[in-house]
């Protein structure tokens, strides 16, 4: 029973009012995969390069535990590439340069040792693609979680349509969902997306926290205030792997694990925005995790008397 990434493996430059890179690796598959690796051990990804991605960085996806034999090498040909700089409130950013290389025909083929896959995270990807890859597994996972954008609603909102149709949770953001769904209040915008196949959605408020809609039930996830906050490219992506990571673990989809998951995602994006990068949350102890953690579940508990 496996845990299967799909998304993209890729470069990033990023500047932020903190500093800058030159060309790092980002993705959403590098960024999920990694999350989810801190709380499940059979992890694999789909995704591809170019040749002139470092074998050192495939290897740091094997010392995580995650199997890369999915992961597709284009020989002369160059891997995807995004630039962007945040402004100063870091929420909002310009994208100085997309170059889509390898993605721009990715084929997301499906190795015969991942078809055991239980839990399909679907990151952000063109909408053909991720239902490419529900209908090349054999069977239906237990769990398939989507991300999306407001990019794919701009241009290709049927197929998207179409494919949310096929899965179990939905994670996008408060300006996503109000586009979806064309409702201005949260609370009418999810229970207009949940009718258009989801069992659950997750509302990203980004530094307010995160919402889970579930039938008539609603959880509201607080947000760990940091002091600094260097990069948050990747931290959406690490959220879901985290909350994908810790479903896997726990084997049982309802409610209840599902807020603990998004606890568990929150507090590893929590970890990758204090530096640039995959830097942070390459290298995390479990005691680090399991303190973490402890600091969400203090900053909403209280009690009544």
């Amino acid at each position: 029973m496996s845990l299967l990434v799909i998304g993209t493996v890729a470069f990033d430059a990023i500047e932020t009012p903190f500093g800058k890179t030159d060309k790092i690796v980002g993705g959403a598959a590098t960024y999920a995969g990694l999350a989810a690796s801190y709380f499940y051990d059979k992890v694999k990804i789909v995704a591809v390069v170019g040749d002139d991605f470092p074998q050192t960085e495939i290897a740091d996806f094997n010392n995580h535990g995650i199997d890369t034999e999915g992961l597709q090498i284009k020989q002369g040909e160059k891997s995807f590439f995004w630039s962007g700089k945040y402004h100063n409130d870091m929420n909002s950013r310009d994208t100085l340069a997309t170059e889509l290389n390898v993605l721009a025909d990715f084929d997301p083929i499906i190795p015969d040792n991942y078809q055991d896959c239980q839990y399909l995270m679907l990151g952000n990807l063109t909408p053909q693609v991720q239902q490419t890859v529900i209908k090349r597994l054999k069977n239906r996972p237990k769990l398939i979680v989507m991300d999306t954008m407001n990019f794919w609603m701009d241009i290709a909102m049927d197929d998207l349509l179409e494919t949310i149709k096929l899965i179990d949770v939905l994670t996008i953001n408060d300006a996503e969902a109000r586009q979806l769904s064309g409702e201005y209040s949260l609370v009418k915008a999810a229970r207009k997306i949940l009718t258009m196949g989801p069992k659950y959605l997750i509302i990203k408020k980004g530094e307010h926290g995160a919402l889970l809609f579930h039938e008539d039930k609603i959880f509201s996830a607080p947000a760990l205030p940091l002091a600094e906050v260097f990069d948050p490219t990747g931290a959406g992506d690490t959220f879901a792997g985290g909350f994908i990571g810790y479903m896997a673990k726990v084997d049982t989809v309802n409610f209840h694990n599902m807020k603990n998951a998004i606890i568990f995602g929150s507090a590893l994006a929590s970890f990758c925005v204090e530096k640039f990068g995959t830097e942070k949350i390459k290298n995390l102890a479990e005691a680090e995790v399991n303190a973490r953690i402890q600091e969400f579940v203090q900053l909403a508990s209280f009690e009544i008397k």
